[in-house]
This record gives structure tokens, C-alpha cells and sequence, in this order.
């Protein structure tokens, strides 16, 4: 499906920003696992109609919607994407495909072995090459296609263009092994994730010199290695096309050809529909139609029970017959073409709905995860305790049921930002901020000096919330501290060993100097009840904020759509409640309202400014679900006092104008998960440093906050080659980005695929990499056979 942004692929390149809209490309699913500590997550199977080679036809082609033709088929380009990910997986050697777990695995099709022979004093690893192994011009793998990559990709030649390919750097030389069929490749520094390295492996004739490697593989593939070789790339009609290899040594594809075919996601139902396409990533609307498509008609052969005309009950149907046939004249016209307008609309819906029943909708918990993102570079949210307090008046769990309940997936929230459930190195350390907790959530904001006091600007010269109202916080955030204290054992700080643990059973540590971070209640206990009595506030009149709420509403009818997308962008989240209109106030001096039965309580400032967050969301129109939560973070953001503006924005410049920029205070996209989180996760991670000129670096750290512990231990995890100790060492370095609150992990991406329902070996992979020459139509039952229920 389409994206803000796109998803990493296998390539080691700059991790690329998976901004949620819909779907996400079916990338290399996580079956159910837990890790050796005991740690649990969410999980769901694998999702292809799982079919052995015998049961599969030989021939035939497949069309797979993709959302558009690829700008570079190199890999490790800057403007490389989904599409350019999927081509390649078909047409090239990678080496360490992943497997249902997220983990590497040898590809026996292209490595009889490799293995570190060598660690001390240099780094050795021997790759010993498949000896049928031949690029489609018939000449052979071998070792000086590894260093013809490693030359482009090391970033010792700027001439070359490329994106960030983390690990190439490390080596010192590859050389020829004790045959043609060996290659030894020497790391100048040790490198944990070297079997993320040569996938995929392109020809020397891409990777040899600048020109090539810049432009020769933009629109073609001279050279391929693969179950299918490139035909061809039309850009008048879209697609790309894939056909059998026929020097491909392994098991031959079982189909003749592979078509990838540009279809824009507000297209794909109607493509679907018409046969143009056999596979799709879809979203969640699209799937209930196709759901709703396999049930045929009604009962007894009534008409669909959705799509146009299908809500309108017998007493509206009587009443719209009566006005077309009544004696008003202009009237009776007026509904005799509605009622044609709307019978066309719903013949032309039935008849697509027929087109869908061939379809079915593979399902599975994506390998990407939504985050809520709170940028801490400036503003209120630069203070760890207001990010805390953000973080601890979510409940994470009631998000992740609005997305992934209703589709009958696993729904629990993530606990880690560097694994997803399943993974072998997945554990859950979100104990090291905590869980949801109104209470902690207004101590931590009142000591950060966020009161409803100083929401008011006195008349009296002195500043708000000042030396009263300071004490008054200061003894809540103790006594909510010291009950956060006593309900966890251990607190927030749970994640800050300096010993390299992360507290799975240890003692509660202060966090490390050159973190920063600061726990409520470590240095002031108190046991003082918050002040009472009114504040007396700009208090929102009830009329007027009736009226506000009228007119709203007033507009999204009379807009081209008549609903509430149509209403202005800029909402605040007091607007959506009862009586909380923003803009409508009594008369100064009203006392405020008692708080709410629901626990809400009334807005916080500090010096009579308000405690309001931006928070920014795309308003594409797949991205229903993104601004769903959006609204649910919002209403339990101010169950605690903290206002949010949401600003919805264009889906093309929501990542380069706003979260790259950095012109936001909350806002969610996601990350693709990957099985080398030392390499692939520091820059999304690392401590931004300050440039030359005044601005950050941030690399892809889009939420500005970092530490030197986290960098350090991403650092050691990278260099360790004992593969324990690494995922040791990435555990801790969760907990630490846990505790530091600047990325909260929500819920695991649903991965909805649309697929005819006579193929098999495709369709929702989670992380698993696709066996493309396994993909094929079903072969026909012999008569008498049982029938395969499962579809």
C-alpha cells in the first residue's frame, strides 16, 4: 500500500521512514516465539496459503499492485523504495534471507557456508560460494563482485553515489579464498552484523565504477541472479516485468512471468475487481469489502446489506417513493434521479463486489511498528518529566485495540523499540517508564512546574504558579511519586544501570550522569495533599461553547463531503468535549468547574502560558487509522491537563516538512523492524551533536533526544561478536530510550493482503523473505478429493 515514506528494505542502506497511512509493502512474520528471559508479545502466523511445490502449476502470470514503477533498481541509492526493494528480492543473491522469526538465515542457494573463522587479531569471515551460483550472462559469483561492492558502498570514493551502508566501512580487504569458490573478507574492526553485508550482491559490471553504479542501474538490470530475470520496465503502462530465469541453478520458478504493476491505493478495489491485479496490499476498508464480497447476497437472495442505498430501511424506501411520485412536480423529479443515481451507484458496487469474491485477505502483524514521537529539542517537551507525563497518561492498550482488535489480529502493546514479538531478541522494557497512571502523570507535570494555577496570568504582578502553587506541586508530585513508587517496586528508573543491566531483578540505579534523566520523587519526598479550593480561571460558557460545537458541525455539512474531515485542520481536543469549545469564555473572575466525573481536570500553565502540544498528522485518506489514535491520545492527554492542537497535513509533506524538520510536538509514523538493530537502529537513536552552524545533527533521530550511555551501548553491541552478549547489550540500550521518553512503541502494523484465492505461497509474509520461485496457482483437485476448507 502507499506510504508517507517507505519501508527499509534488505539493503544496508539509510534506514528509511515507514510512515503509517494503510498497509505497508509485504517485506520480509512473526511466528509465535518468546525470547529466553521469558519475555512475551503479540504474535501472529504466517499468512500465504502455505503449499507444497508439488501442488503447484507450472506456468502462468502473476500481476502484483505495487504503488509505483521504481525510481533506481540499485538498491542502495538514496531514492531506492518499496518497489525497488521487492524487484530486487526476485532478481538478485541475498545472501542471509530472513525467516519467519526475523532471523537470518545461510541461502543455500547461493553460500554452502559462511562462518567468522578468524576473530583476534582482525575479524575473518569466509564465504564459500555455491559452485552452480552464475549471474544470467553465465558468469560465475564470485569474489570480485564482493569487492566491487565493498569499493562503491565503503565511502572511501565520493564519486559513487549512495545512501548511508553502515559495515562496509569495517572492512580492510576482501580477497580470492584457496579456490574461485571462496572469498575472505578482513574487517578492520569487528562487525557483529556482517551478515547483513552483499544483500543483495549486484554484478561488478553495476557496482565497478562511478558511472555504472550512479546510472547504469536505474531502469535496468544488464546482469541478474535470480529464480526471474528482468524483461523490461514500461513506463506508459506501469509496470515492470519479470520472466523465468533460465540459468537460474535452484528450484525454477514456477511461474512464466511476474508482472509488478503501479496501482494508486484509492485504485486497488476497483483493480481487484476487475482482474488487473492478483495480489495487493490493502487496507482495512478494502478488506472488510472483500470479506463482505465472499458472503454473496443475503438471506433468502436480498440485495447486499452494504454499498450504496443498502443503510435506507423500508420507511425511508416508502417515503422516497411517495416524493417521486407525488404531485410536486420538481419534487418527484428530483428524487425519481436520485433514486436512478443511487441504483446505477449500487449495480456498479454489486458488480465489483462479484469481481472481489475471487479474492481473499491474507492477514498478519506487520514487521514495522507505530510510534508516538515526542520531540524534545524545544518547548515544554525538552523536559524529560513533561515527556514522562505524556507517556504515562496513555494507555497503550486501548490504542492498540482500535487498530488491530477490530481485524481479529493479536492485540498487545509493543514493549520494545529494537525487537518486535517474536524476534529472538524482543523483550519488553517499557517497566523502565512505566504504565499508564493518571496520578504519576500530574506529579511528574507538577514538579516540572505545569499547574492550573499558572495557566492564569495575575493582575497583581506576580508570575503564575508561583511560590504557593509551586509548594502545593511540589507536595503532589511527591506523594503521587512515592504511590508510583510503592505500586512498581522498583519506578521509572528501572532502565538506568550503570553495570549494564537493565533491572530484571536488580536494584533500582540512579541513571547514568551524562543521561540527564531525572525520576520524581528520587530527590523530594513529600506526603502533602494538593491544595484545594476554586481556581478561579477564564472559565468556557456553556452557550457559547454550544454554539462553537453548532457551528462546527454546521460547516462539515456544508462542505463537499458533509463530514468532520471537512471541518478546518487546526482542532484542539477541548473542542470535542461537552461544553469545551476553545475561544468561548464567562466573564473573568468565574470561579472554574468542578473537575469532570471522569477524572479530567482543567488546563496547566506555567507563568499564565498554557500547556498546548502540536500535534501533527497526515490527512490522506488512508490514513484513517494514524488520525484515530491520534484522537484517543489526545482525550487521554487531557484527562491530565495537557492540551493538544492537532494539525492534519498533505501525506507528501508530512515527513520532509514536519518530522524531518522537526515542526512538531507529537506525531506518529513508524519504523521497519530489522534483525540487525545494532547497525540499523543507532541512527534513529543516536544523541544529536550540534553543527557548525548552530543546528543539530540528528541523523534519522527525529524526536532530537538521545544519550551518551545509548550510543555507547550501541556502539559496544556492534563491535561484539558473541551474539548473546550483543542482544544483551541492545535489551539495555531499550530500556535506556524507554526511560528517556522521546519514542513510545504502540502496536505492531496489521499486514492486510489482498489475494486471488487460487494462488498459493503469497500473500501477508510478515517477516519472512518471499521464495519467489515457490509462488504459483494452486493445481486442480482431482475429483473426489477433499476440498480445502482453509482458504
Amino acid at each position: 500500500m502507499s506510504h508517507v515514506g517507505v519501508p527499509r528494505g534488505t539493503a544496508r542502506k539509510r534506514r528509511s521512514l515507514a510512515l503509517l497511512t494503510t498497509g505497508v509493502l509485504t517485506l520480509p512474520v512473526l511466528a509465535g516465539c518468546s525470547s529466553d528471559d521469558g519475555a512475551t508479545g503479540a504474535t501472529a502466523p504466517q499468512d500465504v496459503a502455505a503449499a507444497g511445490r508439488n501442488l503447484v502449476a507450472e506456468g502462468g502470470t502473476v500481476n502484483w499492485a505495487v504503488d509505483a514503477l521504481p525510481t533506481t533498481l540499485n538498491a542502495f541509492q538514496a531514492d531506492a523504495d518499496a518497489t525497488t526493494t521487492r524487484i530486487t528480492g526476485a532478481l538478485l543473491p541475498t545472501l542471509f534471507p530472513l525467516d519467519a522469526k526475523g532471523r537470518p538465515q545461510l541461502n543455500p542457494d547461493y553460500l554452502e557456508s559462511a562462518k567468522v573463522v578468524e576473530s583476534e587479531p582482525r575479524q575473518v569471515v569466509l564465504y564459500r560460494l555455491n559452485q552452480q551460483a552464475v549471474w544470467s550472462d553465465g558468469r560465475e559469483i564470485g569474489a570480485p563482485d564482493f569487492v566491487a561492492q565493498w569499493r562503491a558502498l565503503s565511502g572511501k570514493d565520493s564519486a559513487f553515489w549512495t545512501a548511508r551502508n553502515a559495515g562496509y566501512e569495517r572492512i580492510e580487504k576482501i580477497e580470492r579464498g584457496a579456490d574461485d569458490l571462496e572469498v575472505r573478507v578482513t574487517f578492520a574492526k569487528p562487525y557483529a552484523d556482517w551478515r547483513s553485508l552483499f544483500s543483495p550482491l549486484y554484478p561488478k559490471d553495476v557496482t565497478g565504477s562511478p558511472d555504472a553504479f550512479n546510472d547504469g542501474a536505474r531502469t535496468t538490470l544488464k546482469a541478474t541472479s535470480g529464480p526471474f530475470r528482468l524483461r523490461g520496465v514500461d513506463k506508459a503502462t506501469g509496470e515492470v516485468t519479470l520472466v523465468r530465469n533460465p540459468r537460474w541453478w535452484g528450484s525454477p520458478a514456477k511461474l512464466d512471468s511476474l508482472v509488478f504493476r503501479a496501482v494508486a491505493t484509492g485504485d486497488r478495489t476497483g483493480a481487484l475487481a476487475a482482474g488487473r491485479v492478483d495480489v495487493a496490499d490493502v487496507d482495512a476498508a478494502a478488506a472488510h469489502r472483500i470479506t463482505q464480497a465472499a458472503g454473496g447476497k443475503g438471506a433468502d437472495g436480498q440485495p447486499l446489506a452494504q454499498g450504496p442505498g443498502a443503510g435506507e430501511g423500508p420507511a425511508a424506501a416508502l417515503r422516497a417513493w411517495a416524493v417521486a411520485h407525488g404531485s410536486n412536480a420538481k419534487a418527484a423529479a428530483a428524487a425519481r434521479a436520485a433514486r436512478k443515481k443511487t441504483r446505477a451507484a449500487a449495480d456498479a458496487y454489486a458488480a465489483e463486489q462479484a469481481g472481489l469474491r475471487a479474492y481473499v485477505v491474507r492477514k498478519s502483524l506487520d514487521p514495522a511498528y507505530t510510534q508516538l514521537a515526542l520531540n524534545g529539542e524545544s518547548g515544554p517537551l525538552a523536559d524529560d518529566r513533561v515527556r514522562r507525563a505524556v507517556a504515562r497518561a496513555l494507555d497503550r492498550q486501548e490504542l492498540v485495540d482500535t487498530v488491530l482488535r477490530p481485524l481479529g489480529l493479536p492485540a498487545r502493546p509493543l514493549g520494545s523499540h529494537l525487537a518486535l514479538a517474536g524476534q529472538p531478541a524482543y523483550k519488553d522494557s517499557s517497566d523502565a517508564l512505566g504504565g499508564q497512571d493518571t496520578e504519576v502523570a500530574q506529579a511528574l507535570l507538577a514538579d516540572a512546574g505545569w499547574t492550573p494555577e499558572g495557566a492564569v496570568k495575575k493582575s497583581d504582578g506576580t508570575k503564575a504558579g508561583s511560590e504557593a502553587g509551586k509548594k502545593d506541586a511540589e507536595k503532589e508530585a511527591g506523594k503521587a511519586a512515592k504511590k508510583d513508587a510503592e505500586k512498581k517496586g522498583t519506578g521509572a528508573g528501572k532502565a538506568g544501570s550503570t553495570d549494564g543491566k537493565t533491572g530484571d531483578g536488580a536494584d533500582r540505579r540512579e541513571p547514568a550522569l551524562d543521561d540527564g534523566l531525572y525520576i520524581v520523587g528520587d530527590d523530594k519526598p513529600g506526603d502533602g495533599e494538593p491544595a484545594g479550593g476554586a481556581t478561579h480561571v477564564l472559565a468556557p460558557a456553556p452557550a457559547a461553547a454550544f454554539h462553537s460545537s453548532a457551528l462546527l458541525r454546521q460547516a462539515g455539512y456544508l462542505s463537499e463531503s458533509g463530514i468532520s474531515e471537512d471541518i478546518p485542520s487546526r482542532v484542539t481536543a477541548q473542542d470535542k468535549r461537552p461544553g469545551g469549545a476553545a475561544g468561548a469564555y464567562a466573564p473573568a473572575g468565574t470561579a472554574a468547574p468542578a473537575p469532570a466525573a471522569d477524572g479530567r481536570r482543567g488546563p496547566l500553565g506555567k507563568d499564565g502560558k498554557p500547556l498546548t502540544l502540536r500535534f501533527v498528522l497526515p490527512s490522506g485518506p488512508g490514513s484513517e487509522p494514524l488520525r484515530s489514535v491520534g484522537d484517543k491520545i489526545s482525550a487521554m492527554l487531557e484527562s491530565v491537563g495537557i492540551r493538544t492542537e492537532i494539525t492534519k497535513v498533505s501525506d507528501e509533506s508530512y515527513f520532509q516538512d514536519h518530522i524531518a524538520s522537526g515542526d512538531y510536538d507529537l506525531a506518529l509514523y513508524s519504523w521497519p523492524a530489522t534483525a540487525y538493530p545494532a547497525t540499523d537502529d543507532r541512527p534513529i537513536f543516536a544523541k544529536p551533536v550540534p553543527a557548525t552552524d548552530g543546528s543539530l545533527l540528528v541523523e534519522q533521530n527525529y524526536t532530537r533526544v538521545g544519550t551518551d550511555h545509548i550510543d555507547q551501548l550501541f556502539d559496544q553491541a556492534v563491535s561484539e561478536l558473541d551474539e548473546d552478549a550483543a542482544r544483551d547489550l541492545m535489551k539495555q540500550a531499550d530500556a535506556r530510550i524507554w526511560a528517556a521518553a522521546g519514542s513510545i512503541p504502540l502496536y505492531q502494523r496489521p499486514q492486510l493482503v489482498a489475494a486471488n484465492r487460487k494462488l498459493a505461497n503469497v500473500g501477508a509474509f510478515g517477516f519472512a523473505t518471499p521464495h519467489y520461485q515457490d509462488i504459483g496457482f494452486k493445481k486442480p483437485q482431482a475429483a473426489g478429493a477433499p476440498a480445502n476448507k482453509k482458504k
